[in-house]
């Protein structure tokens, strides 16, 4: 039996839920609702760090354009007219340029030169990317200069000085700290690309290879951690920042989605794991927009209706969020369940579907 996405669905959030979820920096509550403090006339958004308002000053809506109709202004603190986290222009120019050179030095010199403050861009990298400005930098040459080597075949020192490195020790020392202390080009691993970018419900990882899209997540997944750990012990490989034009093809793709004029992606997958998780992985992929299943039917989908457990913990071991749609899966009873970024964005990308 098909089921038909029906209006009622998911479970509205009560008063008493939506303000117990602000005052805490909670980001998983992003895109869901937005807080309205009737006493200072400014609306936020819940994750915001501003001292939580009494009860009986808010009032909830579903999007800013209803709060300013209301009368309000936005929250001069966490800025809920753009989206969480959104990277800054500045920074945004310094990813573009790093990346079309992978081989330039900006130093903190360089920067001021810019009108940027050093210590502002150390405190980004090191929130988002969890490593300084300059470490960003070093990785980005060492991954060019290993697919000079790999893809265009060139020699490892014409690399290493193509790279800014001044000799091969220098080139291989950076190497070894990334891929190992006994690496060694000729038998290095395989590089993962990643990059991060803002969406409406939250920021977001997407990581690609060769062969396609590896994973797509929540940067507040809890267990993000553990998927970089598997994606590099089933690929061999490292994790590294650059461009790929996978990673370019669906984040343009993801736009057309969050916007409502996307419903397919093109992008191709690549989705390591056992024969069983590959099944049902290809199976979500079969639940058409705008509909749901449970996880029963989901067993009886790939011949093994008995299978229900097992199906639910494939669901959960899935690393493509949207593009494999595991959200699209409710228990038995219509309620939202299992989610690994979080119910309410589920909701949201079930009501974006409807």
């Amino acid at each position: 039996m098909i089921t038909k996405r029906a209006n009622t669905l998911p479970h509205a959030l009560t008063f008493e839920e939506k303000y117990n979820a602000i005052g805490h920096q909670d980001t998983r509550y992003e895109g869901i609702f937005i807080t309205g403090v009737k006493s200072t006339g400014i609306f936020c958004r819940p994750s915001c760090r501003a001292r939580k308002p009494k009860a009986e000053n808010v009032v909830f809506f579903d999007t800013t354009q209803q709060a300013l109709q209301y009368g309000l202004r936005p929250c001069k603190v966490c800025k809920p007219m753009e989206q969480l986290d959104e990277t800054p222009q500045y920074v945004t120019d310094l990813i573009q340029e790093l990346h079309e050179n992978p081989y330039l030095r900006i130093k903190d010199y360089d920067l001021r030169n810019r009108g940027v403050e050093p210590s502002h861009i150390r405190r980004w990298f090191k929130k988002h990317h969890n490593m300084t400005f300059h470490s960003y930098q070093r990785l980005l040459r060492v991954n060019a200069a290993f697919n000079s080597i790999h893809q265009r075949g060139e020699t490892v020192i014409n690399a290493a000085l193509d790279s800014g490195y001044n000799s091969l020790s220098g080139f291989n020392e950076g190497y070894r700290s990334i891929f190992g202390s006994s690496a060694t080009v000729e038998n290095s691993k395989h590089v993962i690309n990643i990059v991060r970018f803002t969406s409406p419900i939250g920021p977001m990882f997407a990581c690609a290879t060769d062969l396609g899209i590896c994973l797509l997540e929540f940067t507040d997944r809890r267990m993000l951690e553990t998927e970089f750990k598997d994606l590099r012990k089933r690929l061999n490989a490292v994790i590294l920042p650059g461009r790929h034009r996978y990673l370019d093809l669906l984040q343009s793709e993801l736009a057309e989605y969050y916007s409502g004029k996307r419903q397919h992606f093109t992008v191709p997958l690549h989705t390591p794991g056992t024969d069983f998780q590959q099944i049902v992985w290809n199976n979500l992929q079969k639940i058409p927009y705008g509909e749901t299943r449970t996880y029963k039917q989901q067993a009886v989908a790939i011949n093994n209706p008995k299978a229900v457990r097992a199906v639910a913990s494939a669901n959960g071991k899935n690393r493509i969020g949207i593009l494999i749609p595991c959200h699209r899966v409710i228990g038995s009873d219509g309620s939202l369940v299992g989610y690994g970024g979080g119910l309410h964005r589920k909701k949201w990308l079930l009501d974006l579907e409807s």
